[in-house]
Order: structure tokens, then sequence, then C-alpha cells
């Protein structure tokens, strides 16, 4: 907090905001990965069940975690299904899908957490705020190692 104290005041407030999209965002992933997780059939059932509760799983504690931030920040972290839907705006499926399908739209939910993630990295540099940019290059490297795990369960 102490570097974000050097910040002007529109800056905090964008940062705020944009990490309030990131846990939206990470929100609504969690949910969508749990959904694939309970919900995923076909030959590579055992490997994306288990892969898809690890995600899940690491998605809860980071909540947690970027919320706080929110909060180091000076501002209040956003809550509830229906405000972070509307936040994340999200692209959400229904079941059943293919397994396929499934990794298809993680995929895309990932990318666009990753865009939102990439911004509030930004955003933090601007409002020299190394906390806030450490935990978002620390999220922007997660799920880009899990874009590429899922796009490589696509490869035939």
């Amino acid at each position: 907090m102490k570097n974000c104290k050097n910040a002007t005041a529109p800056n905090s407030a964008r940062l705020a905001n944009s990490l309030n999209q990131v846990l939206a965002d990470s929100y609504a992933l969690m949910a969508l990965t749990h959904l694939a997780h309970w919900n995923v059939e076909g030959p590579n059932f055992f490997g994306l069940h288990t892969a898809f509760q690890t995600q899940y799983e690491e998605l809860f504690t980071a909540i947690d975690e970027i919320a706080e931030r929110v909060r180091a920040v000076g501002a209040y972290a956003i809550g509830g299904l229906g405000k972070f839907a509307e936040k994340a705006q999200m692209k959400e499926f229904v079941s059943p899908l293919s397994a396929e399908a499934y990794v298809r739209a993680l995929i895309e939910a990932n990318d666009k957490l990753l865009a939102d993630a990439a911004q509030a990295r930004d955003l933090a540099g601007e409002a020299n705020d190394a906390e806030s940019q450490d935990l978002m290059i620390e999220r922007i490297t997660l799920h880009q190692k899990t874009v590429w795990m899922l796009k490589s369960v696509l490869k035939s």
C-alpha cells in the first residue's frame, strides 16, 4: 500500500476498478471451470476432471487475494453473483458439451481474464503500485500456463 500513496486519486480509482474487474473475471471463470469439472465426459474424463478441479481450486484462493488487494488500495471489493456476472461479461455455456467444447470455452474465458489482468498490471505500474503489479503478473503467468495446457489437450 505504501507505493500506492504516491498514486493520484484517479489512477487509484482506475486501478481499484480494474482489480475488481479481475476479481469478477476470476469468480466467473471459477464457476465455469467448476461446471466443466462436474459435467465433462469422454475418453479424457479423468484427466480433464482432475485438471478442472485443480484450476477452480486455485481460482478460489486467488479470488480472496485479489479482493484483499482491492481493499489494500483503499477501495471495496465487489461481490454477489449478479454483480460478478454483470462485470465479468463472460460467455456462459450450458451443459452438456463435448470435452473439446468445454476446453475451448475455458480457453476463451482465460483469454478474457488475461486481457483484463494485463490492463490491471499496466494501471498498477502507472499508479506506482508494485504490489498490485506483482499480483497481476502472478495471475497472468498462471493463466498463460493454463491456456497453454488447455490448448495442448486439443492437439491431435
